[in-house]
């Protein structure tokens, strides 16, 4: 119960302990997450995705401080490479925004994807929970940046950002399609280098061959320039905010939030019951042997997985 009250009072250590214990599996972790659970629900979720390079960390790190002018509160999940070696996230939020650490009214921390597609971490929906309860009103995810797999973000966000930049193929990802289609807003960063242009016209050519959009919702396209142009970058900025609350503002009108909250609800219940189910029969499979045991039959084509796999079913979900 302690550990529950200091993250609703918004205690940095006890979140930042709690996220590193559901990234590492402790069971604990996972009751605490259950406590919290029924305070959670209010704030915005916003994912940055886009292409390695595109400046996704620079445009988030410049957003906190017009965020932070309006005096709302921000979290910040920057969702890095793993060590090879540790498990960890390659690079750390130690290293990046770090003009923020001393704000209170703001949290950064990184996690590590471990081997999990779609350019997420496992724990970052529970992650998620912990900003939310600790009582932010931004929730910003950043993801590794993978290129086209990064679609999962939308199962997590509100709000989905793309950011694309000139001479880096961002033109015929927009052909392909590819992740763009999850966007809610698209950025076009670093919009002084040649190819800007066309790349606008891409995205505004894949939009006009669109079906049509849920709630009247065209996305927009937002172009940054360079970040050492001041009066200007900032200006972009707002407008980059202001279309985010726009947007929020459109899913609560036209009864769309529902729909993205469902998706996530779905989602994490799905991973609850892997982690469930799944994870103690794959546990016990391993302690015990068996695991070895099978795989050596289906290299010896003695088995194929598939019967192998009926058969473990249907012993532990019976045991159930």
């Amino acid at each position: 119960m302690e550990i529950t009250k200091k993250v609703l009072e918004g205690n940095v250590r006890t979140v930042s302990r709690l996220i590193r214990n559901l990234e590492d599996g402790v069971p604990e972790a996972r009751d605490t997450l259950k406590k919290i659970f029924h305070h959670t629900g209010k704030a915005h979720v916003i994912g940055f995705t886009g292409s390695p390079g595109a400046g996704k960390s620079t445009l988030i790190d410049a957003m906190i401080t017009e965020v932070r002018k309006t005096g709302k509160t921000v979290g910040v999940l920057l969702v890095d490479p793993s060590s090879p070696f540790t498990g960890g996230a390659i690079l750390g939020d130690r290293i990046r925004m770090q003009r923020h650490s001393t704000d209170p009214g703001v949290f950064v921390r990184s996690l590590a994807t471990r081997g999990a597609l779609g350019g997420l971490s496992k724990a970052v929906g529970n992650a998620i929970h912990i900003l939310d309860a600790m009582g932010k009103d931004y929730v910003i995810v950043e993801t590794v940046g993978t290129g086209q797999q990064e679609v999962e973000i939308i199962n997590h966000s509100h709000t989905v950002i793309v950011v694309a930049i000139p001479g880096m193929g961002d033109e015929i990802q927009a052909i392909k399609a590819g992740i763009l289609e999850i966007a809610d807003i698209f950025v076009i960063n670093k919009a002084d280098r040649d190819g800007a242009g066309k790349l606008y016209q891409e995205l505004m050519y894949m939009l006009n061959m669109a079906d049509g959009f849920p709630g009247g919702w065209r996305p927009p396209i937002i172009k940054t320039e360079n970040m050492f142009d001041t009066d200007s970058f900032r200006k972009s900025l707002i407008e980059l905010v202001d279309t985010i609350d726009q947007h929020y503002k459109n899913l609560v009108d036209n009864n769309l939030l529902g729909n993205r909250i469902r998706r996530k609800a779905t989602l994490e219940l799905t991973e609850a019951l892997h982690s469930a189910i799944l994870d103690p029969v794959l546990t016990k499979l391993v302690e015990s042997g068996e695991m070895t045991q099978m795989a050596d039959k289906v290299l010896n084509k003695t088995a194929d997985p598939y019967t192998l796999a009926e058969e473990i079913a249907k012993k532990y979900l019976r045991e159930l």
